[in-house]
């Protein structure tokens, strides 16, 4: 996975990319509260790690725009890398 950041620092706009691994999917499930649960998938590679959380409605929305779009996709091809 591709992550790609840009924010506003005191200094000007800085921008990050960082290729990740995906290492985790997190479901974290609320009984009491239904509508805050998440989805978080955690990433790390050599230098860096971090977790990207998405609530469920943000998940759903998601989840839609790929299914409209899933049609386009011919075939995948997944490159390991070699240690």
């Amino acid at each position: 996975m591709k992550i790609k950041i840009r924010y506003r620092d005191t200094s000007g706009i800085i921008r990050v990319e960082n290729s990740v691994n995906i290492k985790e999917v997190m479901i974290n499930e609320d009984i009491m509260h239904p509508e805050s649960e998440s989805i978080a998938l955690g990433f790390t590679n050599k230098n860096s790690s971090g977790i990207i959380e998405l609530s469920s409605r943000e998940f759903d929305r998601l989840n839609r725009s790929v299914k409209q779009k899933i049609h386009l996709i011919k075939g995948v091809k997944i490159f390991t890398e070699e240690k």
